[in-house]
């Protein structure tokens, strides 16, 4: 909304100062900014309302024994956080980013469908409906539908001039391979949306773990965005120049800022819990952020840490049923070094150095074609 300041400026006094609001750099900033203190403001009288209405965590996983004591400490802990969460994710983008833009519109219509997926998978959890809340199905179905559905819409609403079917290969330069997938874009479009969707979830399993890993990778999505979205630079780095992308730039800044700030209260000892409320949106913008921008494959490798993450839990469950044998102790993987005897902090830390060294390797990627 604030961007259609940039037009009054018809007194050169003011000239300047409304320019500013043309500019995407200073509405990133501000958009983080705006959503880092949102979360630092909003967070503890949430927190206070949650403990009042006992919306608190409960330790419970059958599973395994060992994991639940492990946990035992985090009982009562308020969760639904992540509605805050994506909440200044949500305001920061009206607020700052241009909300007649197609690819703002998707992506904050996707973020809060996905968001509103979880905060029902929370609540069924918190009232005891179902086993372990929604079925894994239902959620599954309900994801699948979200994902088809906004890949579709960016196929559909692409620019004429611009091939969205198209797949970006990393280092390779688009004029050399970049196949025209058709349809059957949008079935692997859906694919990194689903898939990132359930990795974040995967990973949220540690005091601060899933928040800081999606800084990480938002702040590099920040920068493709931005790259995407100007002639000049796409041009000299050859990738795809797409006319819009943008303005996803500042909704992956207001995700680092909510980020950061919902990590100020949930860094060990976490004192809230995203849930899947949380998990689940974020994976899923920043899907269709990489989507969106013709970086769809390089996801796997900027969010590292989730496809580690989700990649353990998928070769646990191949060896079992093919082997009877378990590669890891536990899964996701951070369990597994819990059960090796490291601290929960030194975990968290150390993945996030390790998506540090991912989506460093990742960016890199875009000179060298």
């Amino acid at each position: 909304m604030l961007y259609l300041l940039q037009h009054l400026h018809r007194e050169d006094s003011w000239r300047l100062v409304f320019n500013l609001f043309g500019y995407v750099t200073f509405r990133a900033a501000a958009a983080a900014m705006t959503s880092f203190l949102l979360c630092l403001i909003l967070m503890p009288w949430i927190i206070k309302c949650l403990k009042r209405a006992r919306v608190t965590e409960r330790v419970e996983n059958s599973d395994s024994r060992r994991l639940t004591e492990l946990h035992r400490h985090k009982e009562g802990t308020p969760t639904l956080g992540g509605v805050v969460l994506i909440g200044a994710v949500i305001v920061s983008g009206l607020l700052w980013a241009d909300v007649a833009n197609r690819y703002v519109i998707i992506a904050l219509g996707s973020t809060l469908l996905l968001g509103l997926v979880g905060f029902v998978d929370d609540l069924m959890k918190l009232l005891r409906i179902g086993k372990r809340g929604m079925s894994g199905r239902l959620k599954f179905a309900l994801q699948v539908i979200i994902a088809v559905g906004a890949s579709a819409a960016l196929v559909a609403f692409s620019s004429p001039t611009f091939d969205a079917t198209s797949l970006t290969v990393p280092l390779l330069k688009p004029e050399i391979f970049a196949p025209r997938l058709g349809l059957v874009y949008v079935a692997l479009a859906a694919f990194v949306m689903v898939g990132s969707s359930n990795a974040v979830n995967l990973t949220d399993g540690l005091d601060g773990l899933a928040a800081g890993c999606s800084t990480i990778t938002a702040l590099t999505y920040c920068a493709f965005a931005y790259l995407a979205g100007h002639s000049e630079l796409a041009s000299y780095l050859n990738i795809p120049f797409i006319r819009g992308a943008q303005e996803l730039t500042i909704l992956c800044a207001s995700l680092c800022g909510a980020t950061l700030g919902f990590l100020w209260f949930n860094a060990n000892p976490a004192e809230i819990f995203m849930g899947d409320t949380g998990s689940l949106a974020i994976g899923g913008l920043l899907a269709v952020t990489a989507c969106a921008v013709k970086q769809e494959l390089l996801l796997a490798l900027v969010g590292g840490v989730f496809v580690l993450e989700a990649g353990s839990v998928m070769l646990q469950v191949v060896s079992l049923r093919l082997f009877g044998r378990r590669i890891f102790s536990i899964t996701p993987i951070h369990h597994h070094f819990q059960f090796k005897g490291w601290a929960e902090n030194k975990i968290v830390v150390r993945f996030w150095i390790v998506g540090a060294i991912f989506a460093l390797v990742g960016a890199a990627t875009l000179k060298m074609r």
